[in-house]
């Protein structure tokens, strides 16, 4: 099967996506995506691909399962996806607002850190030519 094609297998689609047939087995299990079946094989079409993306780039921004789920539910309920994009946008916001709290937290732990270290080295250097006079 090329990549260009209708259908692919597991292991191209994984390929394509950068995850391992594992992953899209997982998607499967929670009902995120639904391969088609010839015989026991697996085969993806364009949508399950796509579905798969924007669970992936889900994820990557940090939405969890369950955030994704509703997502994708309303994406197939509303044909001119409004209410998706409505979710979405309050989604956004929310999660900007998590990681704006969590960038405040990181700036607040690195200016501590960069402290410590300043009086730390300050007193290892107050003391080293003590040292070396022991030494010497």
């Amino acid at each position: 099967m090329e990549e260009g094609s209708e259908l692919q297998g597991i292991q191209e689609v994984a390929d394509r996506l950068g995850i391992t047939p594992r992953t899209l087995r997982f998607y499967e299990d929670r009902g995120l995506i639904e391969p088609c079946r010839i015989g026991t094989t697996r085969v993806y079409r364009r949508r399950e691909i796509a579905r798969m993306q924007l669970i992936l780039r889900g994820k990557r921004l940090g939405f969890s399962l369950k955030d994704i789920e509703e997502f994708l539910d309303l994406y197939d309920a509303d044909p001119q996806h409004l209410e998706q994009m409505r979710a979405l946008a309050g989604r956004c916001r929310e999660r900007i607002e998590e990681l704006e709290q969590q960038r405040q937290a990181l700036d607040t732990t690195l200016s501590e850190l960069a402290k410590m270290e300043a009086v730390a080295l300050a007193q290892v250097r107050a003391h080293e030519p003590e040292a070396q006079a022991a030494n010497g």
